[in-house]
């Protein structure tokens, strides 16, 4: 599981309206929507799905093969979208910018319908200048903005782990939780002891998080290694997304000891630039992301050094 679980839990949200393609929206979730980069497909009615927030490079034979069988499909995603099949029935909004993410997509889509939940998302994303800007647009409140902060920071956070086992809420009750309410404002009223739970347990993690020094350091990259343990596999994205918030001009890897014997990787490009992310991880067989964060499923403990030299080179 990895941090886009929350980017598809918001387009999700933001999506119960969308009647353009769809009168009536009927969702199932799937439990753990993303996992191990495979594909799963959020099914709205009968052979009509939206894709949201997984790169149609990766993900192009799986797209074409459902687009073959007659499905109608809108998919929207912020990574690389390599070759885009041309197909009446497919609809793409696809925006590689550094400076939005998919659920900012689904809201420019839907015309801010539901733009609070945007905000959340793009908090959650670490776009906090975006979430600033919509959140003007509707006239939340500052201290509503700080509530809608943490709420995005937590559930992007309860997005992190191995397995469903570390996570706080399972990603599928959070959702039934969530898909209750059209303003995340009703859901903290509401659902306070949620929000609660997902805060004292960030809070927990990241304070364990502090204690950790960097593996290498220098004025441009930063790395860190996390053991294999629950609380370092839930805390390494949002702790990542802290580092570059405090070094904004330093690129940041938090490296997480994994049970299959390898890392799991989670970069971070400087704040001040968003670029190179990307390319850096893709240079790794597991690797692949959007230009201002990136990651590495699977990279075999004795290519450490090798990543690290890699990381310099990419941004010295």
């Amino acid at each position: 599981m990895h941090s886009e679980f929350l980017m598809v839990i918001h387009s999700l949200l933001l999506l119960i309206i969308l009647d353009e393609i769809i009168p009536r929206i009927l969702f199932k979730i799937i439990n753990l929507i993303i996992k191990a980069r495979k594909v799963y497909f959020q099914k709205l009615m009968k052979n009509s799905f939206a894709v949201l927030d997984i790169s149609l490079k990766k993900n192009y034979s799986g797209l074409v093969s459902i687009l073959q069988q007659g499905a109608r499909v809108l998919y929207v995603d912020h990574h690389e979208a390599g070759v885009v099949p041309q197909h009446p029935h497919l609809k793409t909004i696809i925006n590689t910018e550094p400076t939005t993410c998919t659920s900012l997509l689904v809201d420019e889509y839907l015309k801010g319908q539901y733009r609070a939940w945007a905000v959340v998302a793009a908090c959650g994303d670490n776009l906090l200048p975006q979430a600033e800007q919509l959140a003007k647009r509707v006239d939340i409140t500052a201290a509503q903005f700080e509530q809608l902060k943490q709420l995005g920071i937590c559930i992007n956070y309860n997005a992190y782990g191995h397995s469903v086992v570390d996570l706080h809420v399972a990603s599928d009750t959070l959702y039934q939780h969530l898909v209750q309410f059209a303003s995340p404002l009703d859901f903290l009223l509401a659902k306070a002891d949620i929000f609660g739970e997902l805060q004292a347990g960030y809070a927990a993690d990241f304070q364990i998080a502090q204690s950790i020094k960097p593996e290498y350091q220098d004025d441009t990259i930063g790395v860190y290694l996390l053991p294999d343990e629950a609380w370092a596999r839930r805390i390494n994205g949002v702790m990542g997304n802290d580092l570059a918030n405090l070094n904004p001009q330093r690129a940041h890897a938090v490296l997480t000891y994994n049970p299959c014997g390898a890392y799991q990787v989670s970069v971070r490009a400087p704040l001040a630039t968003k670029q190179g992310a990307d390319e850096l991880c893709g240079l790794f067989k597991t690797g692949g992301g959007r230009k201002s964060a990136a990651g590495i499923n699977h990279l075999p403990i004795d290519e450490l050094t090798l990543f690290i030299e890699a990381f310099k080179k990419q941004y010295q």
